[in-house]
């Protein structure tokens, strides 16, 4: 993860700036195999990216609906979101009823 004191976006570390947004992209209609040989050298670059933290959450935090970013598919994403969703509802249930019986 990048120094916090840094003024500049996070963006302008980003590996990927240097490599071909092709690979981060699907074109239309590609087929399966490709899409994933695409995909796993997408994610091959944001392994060795020293944004990939900061691109993943930004990528979450809009949320992006296409490509890869910060080393997730968009399938991908849509899991990790689900599953933040479920956390933060047990979280408030589990406050709700530490509140009820705190009360109690």
């Amino acid at each position: 993860m990048r120094d916090r004191n840094d003024d500049a976006p996070w963006h302008t570390e980003a590996v990927c700036r240097r490599d071909e947004a092709g690979l981060f992209f699907a074109p239309s209609k590609e087929p399966t195999a490709a899409r994933l040989s695409r995909e796993e050298a997408a994610k091959r670059v944001c392994a060795r990216c020293p944004v990939m933290v900061e691109c993943r959450e930004h990528a979450l935090l809009q949320p992006e609906p296409y490509g890869v970013w910060g080393g997730l598919t968009a399938a991908e994403r849509r899991v990790v979101l689900a599953r933040r969703r479920r956390r933060d509802l047990e979280l408030k249930k589990a406050a709700h009823t530490a509140g009820i019986a705190a009360a109690g």
